[in-house]
């Protein structure tokens, strides 16, 4: 029989031998390495670490496509995780907002599970936000109106069998073409309309030369906000509001930018009376090239319609693209849901409104238009980072769209060129900007590396040749808080 304890104890010397060979082969490698390497090994040991995990979590990769929405809200990817320090992240956050020159922070940071107040930088005091007021738009539309809301552009029967009245429903994203189901801008074709209403004049027998009048009568009040600069309207910022546009009122129709037209309402209304003269050539009437404004009297008959697409979408492409237009006609539809008159001050009060009631304080809030375009708006930090809050935890889910709606950091929207590079907040910040000579702003959540989720708003104000330097130090700030869990 064999011995297989002395066989196995030969192996285990044989190990041993083997071991301490090589340990002593090591040694001859290793010394001379730590007498060139030890000491810059030992100074980096001596500096502070970084804190921040190396193996990135799932809910903190870059989506690789954007989140629809609807029914599913953020949620902390761990309701346990720890909230940040106050200190901590206090100190980070003051260190980002240091920006030479003129020009004062205002910032919030809150944890949305439990709606503590994280970080106060000047957050409750009145601020100019510039076009992050467009959230509260975005929130009182989606509330009052609802997500799936439509706005129709109607043609009626005029007053005598040859005259069609077309009719503005609030879709200032009319196309000129055929209407395109897959489409926000343009989801509602004049050409479309045109064709239904020659058909339908075709059926009640009308023959001859057709007028068309246009009903721009939704909406009441200036078409200017007192509180734009001109300069603004003539770079296409802003232009006279009507309840029917196309392409919300820019000049050229397929761009997001540039000139805007002055007459939206009259520009539709000359689309769709082309449209309508060519389709009336298979139909056997004429149709006259010149648009008179009237109303189409109560109880006529509604001969053709387009829808446009649902608010939940027109509020993406508001958000997305900054469109002042847009936002203004959203505003004006929910005071008009409201019972309130379709004006800017309508708007205005509607907005207010809706924000406090969705539980946001707004004590204090001034608003000079609902677009952020114009000056002697006042809002606070605080109340923007409240209604992301509000937004994120409300029970209505059309209200629930909103946190989807928002650009997403170096991917979509306003936010697609920024936070380039190597930077924990691209992919993961979902926020709106604020842009206006003096101000720069950003509002919106994020989810920080421990899993916490929370809603922000900075704004700085005053700013004078270093409008660009703030801007980059918001987007530092909103990077801070994507990248650490701050204790």
């Amino acid at each position: 029989m064999r011995d297989l304890s002395r066989e196995s104890g030969g192996e285990v010397m044989g190990r041993v031998s083997s071991g301490l060979l090589l340990t002593l082969v090591l040694a001859l490698l290793v010394v001379p390495l730590c007498f060139y390497a030890g000491p810059p090994v030992l100074a980096a040991l001596d500096r502070e670490q970084p804190r921040r995990q190396l193996v990135v979590p799932a809910y903190q990769q870059a989506p690789a496509v954007l989140s629809a929405g609807r029914d599913d809200s953020p949620a902390p990817a761990d309701p346990g995780a720890p909230l940040p320090d106050t200190k901590v992240l206090g100190g980070l956050l003051d260190a980002e907002l240091a920006v030479p020159g003129s020009g004062q922070f205002h910032g919030t940071v809150v944890d949305v599970l439990s709606g503590e107040i994280l970080y106060d930088l000047n957050g409750a005091a009145p601020a100019t936000p510039a076009s992050s007021l467009k959230l509260l738009t975005a929130a009182a539309a989606l509330s009052v109106l609802g997500s799936d809301t439509r706005f129709e552009t109607s043609v009626y029967a005029g007053g005598t069998p040859e005259t069609v009245v077309l009719a503005g429903g609030g879709d200032v994203l009319l196309g000129t073409g055929a209407s395109d189901e897959n489409a926000v801008v343009g989801h509602a074709g004049l050409q479309t309309l045109a064709e239904e209403t020659a058909a339908a004049l075709s059926g009640r027998g009308v023959s001859g030369t057709v007028s068309v009048q246009l009903d721009d009568s939704l909406f009441t009040g200036d078409v200017l906000s007192p509180a734009w600069n001109r300069e603004d309207i003539q770079a296409g910022e802003a232009a006279a509001l009507y309840p029917l546009a196309v392409n919300s009122a820019w000049a050229v129709e397929g761009r997001q930018y540039g000139a805007r037209v002055d007459d939206a309402a009259l520009a539709a209304a000359d689309a769709f009376t082309a449209a309508l003269k060519t389709a009336a050539a298979g139909y056997g009437f004429e149709v006259d090239a010149r648009v008179t404004r009237g109303t189409a009297g109560d109880g006529a008959e509604r001969l053709a319609t387009v829808a446009s697409a649902p608010v939940a979408e027109q509020v993406t492409q508001m958000l997305l693209a900054s469109d002042n237009y847009l936002a203004e006609a959203l505003g004006r539809m929910a005071a008009l849901k409201t019972g309130r008159e379709g004006s800017f001050d309508g708007a205005a009060a509607a907005v207010e409104a809706a924000v406090s009631g969705l539980g946001v304080n707004t004590a204090g809030m001034v608003l000079a238009d609902v677009s952020g375009l114009g000056s002697g708006t006042e809002i606070s930090a605080l109340q923007l980072a409240s209604a992301v809050r509000a937004a994120l935890t409300s029970p209505d889910s059309s209200v629930r769209d909103l946190p989807y709606a928002l650009p997403v950091a170096g991917l979509s929207g306003t936010l697609a060129s920024r936070f380039a590079g190597d930077t924990p907040a691209a992919g993961l910040v979902r926020a709106k900007t604020g842009t206006l000579f003096a101000v720069t702003s950003l509002t919106g959540f994020v989810t920080d590396a421990d899993g916490r989720l929370l809603s922000f708003a900075i704004v700085a104000n005053g700013l004078e040749n270093n409008t660009a330097q703030a801007r980059a130090a918001v987007d530092a700030a909103a990077a801070v808080l994507a990248g650490c869990g701050c204790r």
